[in-house]
């Protein structure tokens, strides 16, 4: 038997970006019920989600620090889905009170305030956890076990990318499509690294457990919306010599969701590309191509039951990847409850992730502002 755990929501109203992305996937291995909630600051929008969720009316709360203060000891965790500029004071207040925490990537804007949650953290001894859902496709687990494995050798090189056209494209009036308000507005970081660059970082440290070391990168506006970042190049040297070369828009017509991963090494390579999922390509140094799904005999990870709902052939996507991270984070959890230490998963990505991720996207900002190589200094390096 498998524990089954309460969750409040904060934000991810039936308006938002990832709020019914959040509900399925939570519940879809049965392993989180969502229970609660301030889902929306809008009183409307705050009563339809309740109601189309089947959430109790009196469990759902106008503001965020009635649903902490009232179900207090009723919930196993908050989920935080505002947007990410507001991501802080529900975070923060959350850990204050005893709460385990989940939180949208790349949890906050700056790498300041991570290390503000960091701290807070280690000094309550609480539980956070980081949503990026990428890397719970199973094809991607398969890679980083490759990698793990030392199957293609020693790993030289690592092309990623993650092109989108939403801010290029038109809708059917001949009018540019319309982002969320908060994505309109870059402060410190521009949106778009917290967006996609929070993924494409993500999943290089996944892959490898390697940490950048210096790049050189330029941010650019090629869109309809000029006051803001949309497309961003980067060279990155990694540790063990590893060269990377990223890129991550939203400003690349014909691409929904091109987010690719290809990585090289010494004795062979492998391709993912998240628009055909549930298949990795593997080549080696003797010409051989081979092409992997959840049902190929060589495969150590993407055959298990957990990532075989229904069998190969049928295909799972974004939401069914989005399931197997929250599993992994109840996994997590219930060991937390236990034990009342968070303990380190290869799957579950904390406060450090976060950080990490977000000293990059700063260091990518200088780096495009002064034209030049820069280091990026992590927390902890020597």
């Amino acid at each position: 038997m498998t524990k089954s755990f309460k969750l409040g929501f904060i934000g991810g109203g039936i308006n938002s970006a990832v709020g019914t992305t959040h509900f399925i996937a939570s519940q879809m291995d049965e392993r989180f019920k969502v229970e609660a909630g301030c889902f929306s600051r809008n009183t409307e929008t705050n009563h339809q989600t309740s109601e189309r969720w089947g959430i109790a009316p009196e469990r759902r709360y106008a503001t965020f620090a009635e649903l902490l203060k009232q179900e207090k000891d009723q919930l196993d965790a908050i989920v935080v889905l505002t947007p990410t500029p507001d991501h802080v004071i529900p975070v923060t207040q959350a850990i204050k009170e005893g709460y385990a925490v989940i939180c949208e990537k790349s949890l906050v804007c700056s790498s300041a305030d991570a290390v503000l949650i960091q701290q807070l953290q280690n000094e309550t001894n609480g539980f956070l956890a980081v949503t990026y859902n990428y890397t719970g496709y199973p094809m991607l687990r398969e890679l980083k076990q490759l990698v793990d494995q030392n199957q293609l050798g020693t790993v030289k090189q690592i092309h990623i990318e993650m092109p989108q056209e939403g801010y290029a494209r038109l809708n059917q009036d001949g009018n540019p499509l319309a982002p969320q308000q908060w994505r309109l507005h870059d402060a410190e970081l521009p949106t778009l690294s917290l967006d996609l660059g929070g993924h494409v970082h993500n999943i290089i440290d996944f892959i490898t457990g390697e940490k950048p070391l210096e790049l050189v990168a330029m941010q650019s506006s090629l869109g309809r919306f000029r006051q803001v970042v949309d497309n961003t190049m980067c060279i990155a040297r990694y540790t063990n010599n590893i060269e990377c070369n990223i890129w991550f828009s939203k400003s690349a017509l014909g691409y929904r969701n091109g987010l690719r991963v290809r990585v090289f090494g010494d004795e062979g390579s492998a391709e993912w590309h998240q628009m055909d999922p549930e298949y990795l390509t593997c080549n080696d140094n003797r010409g051989h191509k081979t092409i992997m799904d959840r049902a190929s005999v060589d495969v150590s990870v993407a055959h298990l039951p957990r990532y075989n709902r229904f069998k190969s052939g049928h295909p799972a996507g974004f939401l069914e990847a989005f399931s197997n991270l929250y599993w992994d984070i109840a996994e997590n959890l219930d060991s937390y409850q236990k034990t009342g230490v968070q303990t380190t998963s290869q799957y579950v990505f904390n406060t450090n992730h976060a950080l990490e991720g977000l000293v990059m996207f700063e260091s990518i900002a200088q780096s495009s502002k002064e034209h030049c190589w820069v280091s990026v200094n992590l927390p902890g390096k020597s």
